[in-house]
């Protein structure tokens, strides 16, 4: 009988493609076949057909985020994306408002996280996760073992799921579905949360949503608790970001919420260069449980100020 690992095979021609002499994966299918019970042979075909792919290293080298920050934020709060992730909102806001009662995370939130990963779904990845995740890999010493791991953690999500390897696309850094997580997220953190059955990130809004939001609360997001808040300085301040204090230590410093904050929240302060100097910010746990999802000060930034954007149009509505 041909089993799952065979199946996707049928898609491809038999030329050799060079990826199985890439260094390590001779080690990486003893591990499959001893530590996850893999068919030897299933796993050693599957890599024959496995192609080496170059341009993921080139992109995942450049990401997004050496952009200046006025450019990278504009690519998600924009009308387009704050009209599009309306929509989202409405089509969805059962589901939405069950998942915020659920897991305490506002549903802005959700909705903008979905809206900067896959543009709601729209996007979700056009590179071969099989190729993608064996190239990085063994050809990417820098992330070698995050991704080793994360190609382990793909197979037996495909095992798990009965889908062919080679059937799934994604991102250049291998994140998978309308959220985009990465196979260890997805198998960690997923939910079934329509009850139909299934684990679907890759077709199913709703799964979606709730995984989204279940992800956050594992993470520790703090219901009711503040990102990020905008501050003004004073010149005798003498700014650091790498330093935490409370808001009124930071107040007493000179940096000075424009909004009411508790002041013995700790914070962090960040600052942004725009096109007339720069912006400060202040920013709490939730801010770094949002750089869980993507470890970047932009990415975070972006996903607070376009939920922000999301939840005052929404009101204007």
């Amino acid at each position: 009988m041909m089993t799952w690992l065979f199946s996707a095979l049928l898609l491809f021609f038999t030329s050799s493609v060079g990826a199985i002499e890439l260094p390590g994966i001779p080690e990486f299918i003893d591990e499959m076949v001893i530590e996850h019970q893999f068919e030897r042979d299933e796993v050693e075909q599957v890599f024959q057909h496995v192609q080496h792919r170059p341009a993921v290293i080139n992109l995942i080298s450049a990401p997004a985020t050496i952009k200046p920050w006025p450019q990278y934020r504009a690519a998600f709060t924009n009308n387009k994306h704050i009209n599009d992730g309306l929509k989202f909102w409405k089509n969805h806001i059962n589901v939405l408002q069950r998942a915020e009662k659920e897991y305490g995370v506002p549903q802005e939130i959700i909705v903008a996280v979905i809206g900067v990963e896959t543009n709601y779904g729209r996007n979700t990845g056009k590179f071969n996760i099989m190729d993608t995740l064996t190239t990085l890999a063994f050809d990417y010493p820098r992330r070698a073992d995050f991704f080793r791991n994360e190609l382990k953690e793909y197979l037996l999500l495909a095992r798990e799921q009965k889908f062919g390897p080679f059937k799934i696309h994604g991102s250049y850094a291998g994140a998978l579905g309308i959220p985009q997580f990465m196979p260890s997220s997805y198998r960690k953190h997923a939910v079934d949360f329509n009850n139909d059955g299934e684990t679907n990130l890759f077709n199913d809004p709703e799964d979606a949503i709730g995984s989204v939001a279940n992800y956050f609360k594992q993470y520790g997001w703090q219901s009711g608790e503040p990102v990020a808040v905008r501050v003004k300085s004073n010149k005798k301040a003498e700014l650091s970001a790498k330093e935490t204090h409370s808001v009124a230590t930071w107040a007493e410093m000179g940096i000075i919420p424009v909004a009411q904050t508790a002041d013995l929240k700790s914070a962090w302060l960040l600052d942004f260069t725009v096109s007339d100097g720069k912006e400060f910010w202040l920013t709490f746990k939730n801010f770094q449980v949002i750089m869980l999802y993507n470890n970047n000060i932009f990415y975070a930034m972006s996903v607070y100020q376009l939920a922000d954007a999301l939840h005052n149009a929404r009101i204007l509505n």
